[in-house]
């Protein structure tokens, strides 16, 4: 199976399935236009998620970085008068240290990856979605701001005009990903942000093509008119998409055969039948990892039934 991931939602959907299904059986394909320099490191926020989380390391509390880090580096720079975009912390600096050398001694993103997989035994295999430099840029009435400075700095607070990604237009996805997708029929959607996080992923060139072909279920990151987590409303919103589930199977419904939203939310199943996919409820509200397993059991389940 290949799992389309971004942030916080995704990493937590497999932190369910990695319990019922080999991870050897994982293909983790990562949004990479949230990455961005950093005091000379490339940082890779989506990709670090789901390294952290197979590794057993992630940080539970925050779903980002590594659990029990410290920032005395992180400290010491601000002392220095170094403001950096991201607090990063130690731990969690060696593996950006890491992969910039990779890269720097001539690795692409993907091998850098590869590399990072192998370092912390990994049984999955975790793909960067493209070799190619994306960058997601929010438009806003200070300017251009990258999602990461939006988001983090500003606190998602700005007025957002426009999204632009920057570099998506020539953009391929990586081979290692065409690979996995000529071998996989079922694909997963998790339920991250459908703009900043799965949007890139889709629109590489050829992306949504390969996808028509595919078996591919979704899992909406809204319930009613708001996100789970995140600024994805904002940003849908900006992108002229209504912000509610159905607003996310309608951006994907041109490959889309399956859709889940949450059990709370006030649509109607037939509603989805407009967009040419079936729809049914579950409790997508991953608060703990036995609701994370619940969900990853019914997804399997539908999987099951779409074969």
């Amino acid at each position: 199976m290949i799992i389309f991931s971004g942030g916080t939602g995704t990493p937590k959907l497999l932190d369910g399935l990695r319990t019922l299904v080999p991870e050897s059986e994982l293909t983790i394909v990562v949004n990479t236009a949230e990455d961005l320099e950093i005091s000379g490191n490339l940082i890779s926020p989506d990709l670090d998620t789901v390294l952290y989380l197979f590794s057993d390391r992630i940080d539970r509390e925050k779903w980002w970085g590594l659990e029990g880090d410290t920032f005395e580096t992180h400290k010491r720079l601000r002392e220095l008068g170094i403001e950096e975009e991201l607090k990063i912390g130690d731990l969690d600096r060696a593996t950006h240290i890491l992969r910039s050398d990779f890269l720097k001694e001539g690795a692409s993103l993907t091998e850098a990856t590869e590399k990072l997989v192998s370092h912390f035994g990994i049984k999955a295999s975790v793909l960067p979605m493209s070799d190619a430099p994306v960058s997601t840029q929010i438009e806003t009435p200070e300017g251009k701001l990258h999602f990461q400075t939006f988001w983090v700095k500003k606190q998602g607070l700005p007025e957002v005009k426009k999204v632009e990604i920057q570099g998506l237009s020539e953009a391929f996805p990586s081979e290692k990903v065409l690979k996995a997708l000529k071998k996989e029929e079922q694909i997963l959607i998790g339920p991250s942000n459908p703009i900043t996080s799965i949007g890139p992923i889709l629109g590489l060139k050829g992306m949504r093509k390969l996808l028509k072909e595919k078996t591919v279920l979704a899992i909406s990151p809204i319930i009613g008119n708001a996100p789970i987590s995140g600024p994805a409303g904002k940003l849908m919103e900006a992108c002229g998409l209504e912000v509610s589930s159905f607003g996310v199977a309608e951006y994907y419904q041109d490959f889309l055969d399956f859709f889940i939203f949450d059990e709370r939310d006030s649509a109607e199943d037939s509603a989805f039948e407009s967009l040419g996919c079936r729809a049914t409820r579950a409790d997508t509200l991953m608060t703990s990892q036995e609701k994370s397993v619940d969900l990853a059991r019914f997804v399997l389940k539908i999987f099951e039934e779409l074969a």
